[in-house]
């Protein structure tokens, strides 16, 4: 079949790459000028198989009000006169609630390691190189009582097949050096020893270059203005211009402007953006830095080693679809990473970048076809589009192509 796929983000991409390789003719359409120029550019790098749990849990409302007044803090909500808004955060809470919070979890760990099991699959396939790290990601704690709820979270992943290591403050320096400038103030910490890290804008743009040698055709530079589409499914995309582009299928993989797209054909889908800051610190010879991918569970940040560069990503910010840098939160990132790693570069260095994560209440990413029969969702990821990218794509294309996925989700 002839498909297009709208967005060039890490999930555009793959998606793209296992459509292609299930034999399908596949157009990729993307308003900017290569692949990974937004929400995908500068994330945290995690490949967080492990994570299952949702922000939407019952001990977030209380640290929201905790938080509230505060700048710099993990989770930010700029209320707007946005009904969408409004709907989201009432259903964010609806989320919170401990019988749909296990739920959520549960649908998210099925898709993260079907994700990391296809990811693994896709760079023995392919050879592709995007400054990957296999040695787990390390969730360090400050306070006894973090550990705590860590470890009694660690009992609930652990029956879903997942490996969680607890781990002394002594035993987390053993495992990443660079923490014993902090290792006074450590109380322990979690690995995840199958968990990976690794440049997800790299990937895509490497991705889609394998993509393009297997006939992937690249529409870079063309917005998509709608959608068109009556009973019998969509007819076609109009681009800015007033191109026309017609196929046989439809995946719409626009991240947090995918609903944008979808309201006017009465598709209402629970998407909202949850906009992140990440900084990224070039590193040079003597600089002392985390090599293995950590998580910092007082701040809610993820660090990632990048070759030669220190990524530093986190929080999460309800205002809509502003993306301009809030530099007071990147330099709150700053501070809190200089203080757990104080050789780690030089502060002045950092560079700010912020994108919008298309974030759904529960966490559970919008994946399937519409009630148009060649329309077809790849979106709502939330913080882990990195993690999902390669299971959600490879879980599209089978459906695209009529066939029953591998992985036991709540597809659409």
């Amino acid at each position: 079949m002839k498909i297009a796929v709208l967005g060039a983000g890490v999930v555009g991409v793959t998606s793209a790459w296992y459509l292609a390789r299930a034999g399908h003719e596949v157009t990729v359409v993307d308003r900017q000028d290569a692949a990974a120029m937004e929400t995908s550019f500068a994330n945290g790098g995690q490949i967080s198989a492990s994570h299952a749990e949702p922000w939407a849990n019952p001990a977030t409302p209380k640290q929201v009000l905790k938080w509230l007044g505060r700048e710099d803090s993990p989770m930010l909500f700029r209320l707007r006169a946005d009904p969408h808004q409004w709907a989201w955060g009432l259903a964010f809470l609806r989320e919170c609630l401990p019988a749909r919070t296990r739920a959520n979890a549960a649908q998210i760990a099925v898709i993260n390691r079907y994700s990391l099991a296809q990811l693994q699959a896709l760079r023995a396939e392919t050879g592709i190189e995007y400054e990957q790290q296999t040695r787990g990601i390390l969730r360090i704690y400050q306070d006894r009582n973090s550990l705590d709820a860590a470890v009694a979270a660690a009992d609930v992943e652990r029956p879903r097949g997942i490996e969680l290591r607890v781990l002394s403050a002594a035993e987390c320096v053993d495992v990443e050096p660079a923490l014993a400038a902090c290792a006074a103030s450590l109380a322990g910490g979690v690995l995840a020893p199958e968990d990976e890290s690794g440049d997800a804008c790299k990937f895509t743009q490497d991705l889609a270059q394998l993509c393009a040698a297997r006939g992937v055709r690249f529409r870079y530079g063309s917005s998509v203005e709608r959608i068109d589409a009556s009973a019998t499914g969509v007819s076609r995309v109009i681009l800015d211009g007033g191109e026309l582009i017609s196929a046989d299928a439809y995946v719409v993989a626009l991240g947090s402007y995918s609903p944008l797209l979808l309201r006017p054909l009465g598709i209402s889908i629970p998407v909202y953006p949850l906009k992140g800051y990440s900084i990224t610190i070039p590193l040079a010879p003597g600089d002392v830095a985390p090599q293995i991918s950590l998580s910092d569970g007082a701040y809610k940040l993820v660090m990632s080693r990048l070759g030669n560069r220190l990524r530093v990503a986190g929080t999460a910010e309800l205002t809509g679809y502003d993306t301009a840098i809030n530099e007071l939160r990147c330099k709150a990132i700053v501070r809190r990473t200089f203080e757990l790693f104080p050789k780690a570069g030089r502060p002045q260095e950092a560079q700010f970048w912020a994108g919008l994560r298309p974030a759904t209440p529960g966490g559970v990413p919008c994946i399937g076809r519409t009630r148009y029969p060649n329309l077809y969702l790849n979106t709502g990821h939330g913080t882990l589009g990195w993690t999902m990218a390669c299971g959600a794509a490879a879980a599209i294309a089978d459906i695209v192509s009529g066939k029953k996925p591998e992985l036991n989700f709540r597809f659409l």
